[in-house]
């Protein structure tokens, strides 16, 4: 896909979000039921994907871990939008590898230190990138995937978010 075609895709939307902004506001919805022993099916849209405890927690190690899933999302997030921007502002990447890392305290989780974070204490976003663009070009590029990167902002700017049974 090249700058034109995805203007072309994407003007009609742009048009109606400012005309009708509700027509904006969609809702996205994640499905998972409880699974054999301490397991989750999790409905992904495409496939089924099985969680489970990390090894750190007792887990197999056979099953997904959520934190795994969680660093995943923000990997293909990062990595579709670096390529709608790489696109929009016509900078040509040959190639692309976005990796991410992130330090769990697993003492939090099981409960063994009640002072200890449960989540993600950080997390480490890297680009790797094969171009020919110039550094100020690269820079714009990475300032725009982090602008506009859903899975990124949501983890940068908590939620509110309503549990209920």
């Amino acid at each position: 896909m090249d700058t034109e075609e995805l203007k072309e895709i994407q003007a009609p939307l742009k048009q109606q979000y400012k005309d009708n902004p509700d027509t904006a506001l969609i809702t996205l919805r994640a499905r998972s039921r409880i699974g054999e022993g301490i397991t989750c099916k999790v409905e992904t849209g495409q496939s089924l994907v099985e969680a489970g405890l990390h090894p750190a927690t007792g887990g197999s190690g056979l099953s997904a871990c959520s934190g795994d899933m969680l660093l995943e999302a923000l990997v293909a997030c990062a990595g579709v939008t670096l390529g709608a921007v790489a696109t929009s502002i016509g900078v040509d990447l040959r190639d692309a590898t976005i990796s991410a890392e992130g330090d769990l305290d697993f003492r939090g989780t099981l409960a063994v230190d009640k002072e200890a974070l449960v989540g993600f204490k950080a997390i480490w976003l890297n680009f790797d990138l094969d171009s020919d663009a110039d550094d100020v070009q690269l820079a714009s590029l990475i300032k725009l995937t982090e602008r506009y990167c859903v899975v990124y902002q949501t983890l940068t700017s908590t939620p509110d978010i309503t549990i209920s049974h």
